[in-house]
């Protein structure tokens, strides 16, 4: 893959911060998708995808960049890639049993067309889940992100169309939190400066982060207006 900045790729140092916090919540899901036939819309880079077929009972990942889906193709050849528009998806209503959309939305123009699309194609009791960055705790101006959300922007736009379970919030676990007293925000960090740049215990905290690291965080313990990104569950 490309190394852009935006798209997470794992194997890559100093990238492995953002790709285990991407991964814990695919991790987070593995019982949703158990057994279940499922869409993810926006495979991006397919880790995710290969992730989550290993329990689900069937998995179609969809994207709409060409060089992603093929890179999935090679990358991850057991897993069922298709290139497909996201706000007007190639699948019949009531198809999957869950369609999960992680990191996604932030990128799309409409993005009520694209949660309207990933609830018509679940069957009646199914499961929606879109994770995306909690614009509260993020500098403005991401070239990359047409619209960023805030918690209640979030859940207004899922609950337009399927009905809300849960709003979580994921966090730094305890040992990131007790590097930031020390050192400060470690996303500032990160984005201070190119990698080459990082003082030492930057690198070295980078290098080391693991999916342990994370809490994906529901009800009064989910803190949203602090919460790196925000992960709503729906059913339709």
């Amino acid at each position: 893959m490309i190394i852009t900045g935006e798209r997470t790729v794992p194997g890559i140092w100093h990238e492995n911060y953002w790709f285990r916090r991407h991964e814990v919540v695919y991790e987070s899901l593995r019982d949703v998708v158990r057994g279940r036939a499922v869409l993810e819309a926006g495979c991006g880079e397919g880790y995710g995808a290969d992730l989550l077929q290993q329990d689900a009972a069937s998995l179609v990942a969809l994207d709409y960049d060409a060089y992603a889906t093929g890179h999935v193709r090679t990358a991850y050849p057991d897993v069922r890639v298709v290139r497909g528009n996201l706000v007007a998806l190639p699948y019949a209503d009531a198809s999957f049993d869950v369609v999960v959309s992680l990191q996604t939305i932030e990128h799309l123009w409409n993005q009520d067309a694209f949660v309207a699309e990933c609830a018509r194609v679940l069957r009646p009791g199914g499961t929606l889940v879109i994770s995306t960055p909690n614009t509260l705790t993020f500098p403005p101006g991401n070239i990359y992100h047409p619209k960023e959300l805030e918690p209640e922007q979030l859940r207004d736009l899922v609950a337009a169309h399927a009905t809300v379970t849960t709003l979580a919030g994921l966090h730094h676990g305890a040992r990131l939190a007790d590097w930031e007293v020390e050192h400060g925000s470690l996303v500032d960090a990160q984005i201070a400066g190119p990698y080459e740049l990082w003082p030492t215990t930057v690198a070295d905290v980078v290098r080391s982060v693991s999916t342990d690291d994370f809490d994906v965080r529901e009800g009064e313990a989910a803190d949203l207006a602090e919460s790196l990104d925000l992960v709503v569950t729906a059913r339709v």
